[in-house]
């Protein structure tokens, strides 16, 4: 028997190790919220799934950036150590309304640091996904990885 007190254990996963099934069930929630489905078959047939699949997972699985408003993420990214680079990513995530909690930057080694930031993401305001995606793709920016968030 499951004990009651277990903690839940959350994962993070890029889209392309997602199971189709979970991918489906996301389409259908979306079909519902937006009302462009009126029922849950409506929209669990426009999303290629069975009902029961639909409520097996629909409390498992949601877009990243529908449960991190609010919240905070912690993030490590590696990058080279060139001027200006740390000041376009802050400003970066202060463009999409996040609030740095917490900075740290190692000491570069080779030309290259490490960066972890926890960022609060305002309710309402910012777009997490989006932001980490426009990191990432900063010139300089070697990777981005999701530490936690709260």
């Amino acid at each position: 028997m499951p004990n009651r007190e277990e903690k839940k254990k959350y994962y993070v996963l890029r889209e392309r190790a997602v199971p189709e099934v979970l991918l489906k069930v996301v389409e259908a929630k979306k079909l519902l919220d937006t009302g462009k489905a009126a029922t849950v078959q409506d929209a669990a047939d426009a999303a290629g799934i069975s009902r029961s699949s639909f409520y097996k997972y629909k409390e498992d699985i949601f877009p990243f950036h529908e449960e991190t408003k609010g919240k905070t993420i912690t993030f490590v990214i590696q990058l080279d150590d060139e001027p200006g680079l740390l000041s376009g990513i802050l400003a970066t995530i202060a463009g999409y309304h996040g609030n740095i909690l917490t900075i740290h930057q190692s000491i570069p080694i080779n030309g290259i640091a490490t960066l972890t930031l926890s960022v609060n993401i305002l309710p309402a305001e910012g777009d997490a996904e989006t932001m980490m995606e426009e990191i990432e793709k900063k010139a300089g920016v070697h990777y981005l990885n999701i530490l936690g968030r709260e």
